[in-house]
């Protein structure tokens, strides 16, 4: 046994070549510019309003589950609704699941006939008008797709693995499958920027074969990025790091402890309420000052943020997050500039707030008003010239010392979110 899970261990991380090209590292760093992002949770697991664990966590039989397609009919849905719900919101792409756990395929794969083209009285590709309206729109589209299957007799859900292989099933089976929906994805869907993979965490000694996966991807298109929710170290082939619902660097919610920060560009994910899909008993609603923390927060420490949203059954996204993403979009639209193609970790985090920095402008973002009549900038060597209240002329004082920055703020108003102070260095 001990000598099969280290077969399993090694052919996992066995020593993979990766070289980026470059456009990829072009598009790595035009992600990282993009900064906010929406993510978008939505299946046939929307109709039960209990999030999309559903089937696992209420043990739906499978047979049970798939009938869920019989009468899944998003009428209401609409790409350039969901896109432009994205575009006002301040957001500049879209990971949206194109196959979640239990299985179900959201767009028109000739793979399985589980899918909502084939198996739904819907009949159309939601995937392919989201593609289509996303690159219309400027807005770059990434897939999520799950590597877990609930249901799926070559996955062998709950099988022992032994020598890298669930003993039930047949994983060449699955993983010829798995490739052949990411070329779907790839080359049938215009402009996908990304795939995002899940479910890695189930079975962790599994030989995953993603030096042949990643490599696939990076043959079809060698610009799209991959990141996998892993919670580990980032991989060889993957070109951005993921976090889920934490700050790169914390752990609270405890998906973090091996998750150690690498040199790829990061991304943090969380949702707009509780729940990743659509429930109808979730109202643990975020705030616009929450959202604009997370996201400020994510940029100080040099990570985009993905926030989530589940859409309703048939299609339409809830009054609730519309109105508080207006919001949010409102306040990007006067400090964006301060998110926006920044980067971070120039000052570690502070107990007031974050810095983000660009070109020659340092922008110190005070979340948490001090007790004090000003906030200290720790180590910050460069020369600054002057200080003002980001999109005013209002200047502040400020007072440069060997050790830091003293940002003086008497006479600066508390803003209702997030007070900025651009400081201009030479």
């Amino acid at each position: 046994m001990i000598i099969a899970l280290c077969m399993a261990l090694a052919a996992q991380t066995k020593a993979q070549t990766y070289t980026p090209s470059a456009s990829n590292l072009a598009a790595r760093k035009t992600f990282q510019d993009l900064k906010f992002g929406l993510f978008i949770h939505w299946g046939i697991y929307s109709e039960l309003g209990r999030g999309e664990w559903v089937m696992n966590n209420d043990h739906i039989s499978y047979d049970n589950y798939k009938r869920l397609a019989d009468f899944f009919n998003p009428q209401a849905f609409s790409a350039h609704d969901w896109v432009m719900f994205a575009k006002n919101a301040g957001m500049k792409y879209i990971t949206v699941t194109s196959r979640h756990h239990d299985g179900f395929s959201m767009f028109g794969t000739k793979q399985s006939a589980y899918n909502i083209v084939d198996a739904t009285p819907y009949h159309k590709d939601p995937m392919m008008e989201l593609a289509k309206e996303c690159k219309k729109e400027g807005i770059e589209l990434h897939f999520y797709y799950s590597l877990l299957d609930w249901g799926r007799a070559d996955y062998a859900y709950g099988s022992r693995i032994e020598d890298g292989k669930p003993l039930n099933g047949n994983w060449d089976s699955y993983i010829s499958f798995m490739k052949k929906q990411l070329t779907e994805l790839i080359t049938k869907y215009p402009g996908v920027k990304g795939i995002w993979f899940d479910g890695h965490w189930e079975r962790k000694t599994v030989n995953w074969h993603y030096d042949e996966i990643y490599g696939l991807i990076h043959k079809l298109n060698p610009a799209i990025l991959v990141g996998n929710n892993h919670h580990l170290a980032p991989k060889p082939g993957e070109d951005f790091q993921l976090f889920e619902k934490d700050l790169p660097g914390n752990n609270l919610t405890g998906f973090s402890g091996e998750a150690k920060i690498g040199d790829l560009p990061l991304e943090t994910c969380e949702t707009i309420n509780g729940s990743w899909g659509f429930s109808l008993s979730d109202n643990k609603y975020k705030t616009p000052k929450e959202i604009i923390d997370y996201l400020v927060g994510a940029a100080g420490r040099n990570a985009n943020f993905l926030l989530n949203i589940g859409p309703m059954p048939n299609g339409k996204i809830q009054q609730e997050f519309t109105d508080t993403m207006a919001v949010v979009g409102k306040w990007l639209q006067k400090n964006g500039e301060s998110v926006y193609g920044t980067r971070g970790n120039l000052v570690a985090p502070q107990p007031w707030g974050v810095i983000t920095h660009k070109n020659k402008t340092v922008y110190a973002h005070i979340l948490v008003w001090p007790k004090e009549n000003y906030i200290f900038i720790p180590k910050l060597k460069e020369k600054l010239n002057k200080a003002m209240l980001l999109g005013t002329k209002t200047a502040v004082k400020y007072k440069q010392q060997e050790e830091g920055v003293f940002i003086y703020l008497d006479g600066v108003k508390d803003a209702p979110y997030d007070t900025v102070i651009q400081l201009s260095t030479d």
